[in-house]
């Protein structure tokens, strides 16, 4: 993680990625985090039960399915929040750069 009164640039930082999936956080304001997600592949149906997630595109095409919603596809710039407890899961048949805020103690529960 970053430190306050540093530069951060995301198209640097994406593009030094060169795994499939990497996901981690960039920074930390008050009680919230700016996470920066490559991924290429699906990652597994899981929920936050306390905290909405919110995903902004910067590179690729990111499909988020739901089990009880029809699935949503975005595209760079697109802005997408999946409410707290909704079950879901992100997939990208590309490579495909986002960033997610949400709040910093945000727990993940997988759905088996």
């Amino acid at each position: 993680m970053f430190q306050p009164l540093q530069r951060i640039n995301l198209t640097e930082l994406s593009q030094a990625i060169t795994e499939r999936y990497r996901n981690f956080v960039v920074n930390e304001v008050n009680e919230s985090c700016l996470r920066l997600a490559v991924m290429e592949g699906e990652y597994p149906w899981h929920r936050h039960p306390g905290a909405d997630e919110l995903f902004l595109i910067l590179e690729g095409e990111l499909i988020i399915d739901f089990q009880e919603h029809e699935t949503v596809t975005l595209h760079p710039n697109d802005i997408f929040t999946v409410p707290a407890g909704v079950v879901h899961r992100t997939r990208a048949l590309q490579r495909t750069v986002n960033l997610c805020f949400e709040h910093t103690q945000a727990t993940t529960e997988f759905i088996v």
